[in-house]
């Protein structure tokens, strides 16, 4: 557990919370807490909590988390999560090798003291239901290519007939995704008018702007280079005295920079300042993957601006 004070001299308690799938582990004051991750765990979690002023602090698990920070942010406690590879990366600064679920839960403690991260906000029902669709639409994308990459190798009858009801049946739920994001993003104004901005992006159309916003909603409200480096395309240095190293990105969010690739690749055909900043980066002699990120970046930081700045207008 920590304490800090902060200007307005209201004291924050940063609690830990270890997530697992059916498990949750608090510190709490220094002692540990073994807690179910269902309702009847998060209700004693937030039993536990009552009175301190506490901040939880939790690593994103692939979605094991987002019941118990639903729970949270319904009881109005403040909760942030954490990139869990930063976590990693702040356990061994600490000289912090061994790794259980007590540990990690006292690590995201001291992370918690010594970071002091903002909260993660709540999001609205319309976010919820966003990004629950737009990740769904990815995964049967991702099964509806791998389907299609093994039925190349196909000669059976049997099984060519299977991969043909299975492919149909995939390329139908899609299309029901896009069906129901499509009526979520009509039936919500401020939705409605993002996606319209984006989608008049040259390269962007509805799926990527609305992809990008489910996958990515703070875009709009923070800085560019924060808004990069939350998307995975910010470049990192990589020099030491007198050598300078290749900058590579890093980190992010998949979907995000899966989305971007794709609409860039459009972009850099079709949308003449894209397209001069691309083949500008390639003439002086930038390898197409670097010049195409590069872009990708570009055309990010555009979309941001776009909704940070309702005055904001695409260069003609």
């Amino acid at each position: 557990m920590s304490q800090n004070k902060i200007n307005t001299n209201t004291t924050i308690l940063h609690v830990g919370l270890d997530v697992a799938k059916l498990a949750l582990q608090l510190d709490l004051h220094g002692k540990s807490h073994s807690l179910t991750n269902d309702a009847k765990g998060h209700a004693a979690l937030i039993k536990l909590l009552r009175g301190h002023g506490a901040h939880v602090i939790c690593e994103a698990t692939g979605g094991y988390e987002q019941p118990v920070v639903r729970a949270l942010h319904a009881a109005q406690v403040p909760v942030s999560i954490l990139e869990a590879g930063r976590v990693r990366h702040f356990a061994q600064a600490k000289g912090r090798r061994a790794k259980t679920d007590p540990i990690d839960a006292i690590v995201l403690t001291e992370y918690g003291r010594a970071i002091q991260p903002a909260s993660t906000p709540a999001p609205s029902a319309t976010q919820t239901r966003l990004a629950a669709l737009s990740t769904r639409r990815l995964q049967l994308i991702a099964t509806l290519t791998a389907e299609k990459n093994r039925s190349q190798h196909y000669d059976d009858k049997l099984l060519l007939r299977q991969t043909k009801a299975l492919r149909q049946t995939l390329e139908n739920q899609i299309a029901a995704c896009d069906e129901a994001i499509a009526a979520l993003v009509a039936a919500d104004a401020k939705l409605k008018a993002q996606t319209e901005r984006l989608d008049a992006i040259p390269g962007v159309g509805p799926v990527t702007a609305t992809t990008v916003l489910a996958e990515l909603p703070e875009l709009g409200t923070l800085s560019d280079e924060a808004t990069a480096a939350l998307a995975g395309v910010a470049p990192y240095n990589r020099d030491s005295g007198d050598k300078t190293g290749v900058r590579h990105i890093a980190g992010g969010r998949a979907a995000v920079r899966s989305a971007l690739y794709m609409a860039t690749l459009s972009a850099v055909k079709h949308d003449k300042i894209l397209k001069a900043f691309y083949l500008r980066l390639r003439n002086a002699g930038k390898k197409p993957k670097v010049a195409l990120v590069a872009a990708m970046r570009k055309l990010l930081i555009l979309m941001n601006r776009l909704l940070k700045n309702p005055n904001f207008h695409l260069a003609t």
